[in-house]
């Protein structure tokens, strides 16, 4: 089985998602759910279902690099072997990225290469867009960047706010990011794609 973070910095529902997959004949367990916000509610669901937790505030470090030796440092002691990043609100440095370069996912809400970064929902809306989804990636040094390896559609409807669009999103996200991470440690590099548009 593939020991397997779950790295988070809110309520965590992608990460109870993963986790709550990662049964049977699964070929990954969570081995960690490790936030950078003490107060992270993803934290309590984290214990809730017997996974192990740990807390590297980022605001006790003075720079991304203590910062990161000290999620590095977390994910050696657990002994991690792939890494899921689920709501986990820093950019991570290359010199990070590129010591888990394959071994790292990261779901995104917009179509990617579509709406990089923050306020994906609004951007959409604002752009005019008919249809709008998430997608999960390989993690590069590159922010948002890296190879997609699933993504889920749905129709922007005409009275959509950033509110509604992304209350919508989210169960494609759950059944999004937990089939990719399957297929991919099954060896499978077959893109998913999830058509819910209207």
């Amino acid at each position: 089985m593939t020991r397997t973070a779950l790295l988070i910095s809110g309520g965590g529902s992608n990460m109870v998602a993963l986790a709550r997959d990662m049964t049977g004949d699964h070929p990954a367990r969570p081995a960690l759910v490790l936030s950078n916000v003490p107060q992270a509610g993803g934290l309590l669901k984290a214990s809730a279902l017997r996974i192990p937790t740990a807390v590297v505030d980022h605001r006790d470090y003075a720079d991304r690099a203590g910062f990161e030796a000290a999620l590095q440092a977390e994910l050696e002691a657990a002994r991690i072997e792939f890494v899921c990043l689920a709501g986990f609100m820093r950019i991570l440095t290359p010199a990070f990225t590129d010591q888990w370069r394959g071994r790292m996912l990261n779901i995104h809400p917009s179509l990617l290469p579509k709406y990089k970064g923050l306020h994906t929902h609004a951007r959409a809306i604002e752009a005019g867009d008919t249809e709008h989804g998430a997608s999960v990636h390989a993690v590069t040094s590159e922010l948002d960047g890296g190879p997609v390896l699933g993504q889920a559609r749905i129709t922007i409807r005409p009275d959509d706010t950033p509110q509604t669009l992304a209350a919508r999103l989210l169960p494609l996200e759950h059944r999004l990011y937990p089939a990719v991470l399957r297929q991919i440690l099954a060896g499978d590099g077959t893109r998913i794609e999830i058509d819910a548009r209207d």
